[in-house]
């Protein structure tokens, strides 16, 4: 084998292995940054905290996205506008539940969402199995206890509900819109209704430089980063293969969690936790389109 035949080789597989460390990265990171943002919900609350990170995430989406909003039509602006809500809504319910029941079982719980979206109409018996071991698994984590908080569940199944509209919002978006205009244009609105939302919860929990600080690096890290390492990385890996890889998020919010915010889940929902992480990469693994 030649030098050139021998490089032509590897070439492959050093992209995918960029591509696995770019999206470990980007998984850490939106992790990270969730726990950074919970570090300021005694200051300044969960609602501070997403106004910050919606306004990160729209200023970014519209300087990338460069919307021409003059130029939509009304059809357009209907899924643009339920797409904003649904964002928003997602994530203050996300970071709410996050305060509640702590990092690990919040973003779990709200995986359940992308995973109802990839079993929707399937008769298969191993998606059926995956559907009923998924169950299960709530059903161990909302399991009668003392501690059991059902307010803080609720919130995460509520995030997964509002994960799986944004999925097929987005379907919709990108078939009315070119790029990523929609997109961008949702954040910009999901932005926008965040103004007095901020105020006013800055108004009732004066922020403190280092709340505002730990905010706007949730902000970056759980927006900013993992738009553009995605990106990068889907240049490197086939999309079969990154929607796999997104279940390891549940893992990495729980080991952050524990690290960063001192949050230590029993044995059962350590597997309950990772009974959903097999069920989702199963699924996304039948479900992918085949990459050539």
């Amino acid at each position: 084998m030649t030098t050139t035949e021998r490089a032509a080789g590897t070439a492959p597989q050093e992209r995918r292995a960029a591509g696995v460390a770019l999206m470990l990265g980007s998984a850490l990171a939106n992790q990270t940054g969730a726990a950074t943002g919970a570090l300021a919900f005694p200051v300044v609350g969960p609602a501070g905290v997403v106004a910050v990170r919606q306004w990160v995430a729209g200023a970014l989406l519209l300087a990338v996205g460069r919307p021409r909003l003059r130029s939509f039509t009304a059809r357009q602006w209907r899924p643009v506008l339920a797409l904003a809500a649904v964002f928003g809504t997602m994530n203050l319910t996300l970071y709410s539940a996050i305060d509640r029941i702590g990092l690990g079982l919040a973003v779990t719980l709200e995986f359940l969402g992308p995973l109802a979206v990839a079993l929707a109409g399937s008769r298969r018996k191993p998606d059926l199995a995956c559907a009923l071991a998924a169950a299960g698994a709530v059903a161990v984590l909302a399991r009668p206890q003392p501690t059991t908080d059902y307010a803080g569940i609720g919130l995460a199944l509520l995030a997964a509900a509002c994960w799986a509209g944004y999925i097929l919002l987005n379907r919709t978006v990108g078939r009315r819109l070119p790029g990523v205009q929609g997109t961008a244009a949702a954040a910009g609105a999901s932005a926008l209704a965040y103004l007095p939302i901020g105020v006013l919860a800055f108004a009732h929990h004066p922020p403190t430089t280092a709340a505002l600080g730990q905010a706007l690096v949730a902000g970056v890290l759980s927006s900013a980063v993992p738009l553009l390492v995605d990106l990068l990385a889907l240049r490197r890996v086939p999309a079969a293969f990154f929607g796999v890889f997104m279940s390891v998020n549940p893992v990495l919010a729980a080991l952050v969690g524990l690290v960063v915010l001192h949050q230590h889940p029993d044995a059962a929902a350590w597997t309950a936790i990772a009974v959903i992480v097999a069920a989702n990469s199963v699924v996304a693994g039948r479900r992918a389109p085949a990459v050539s």
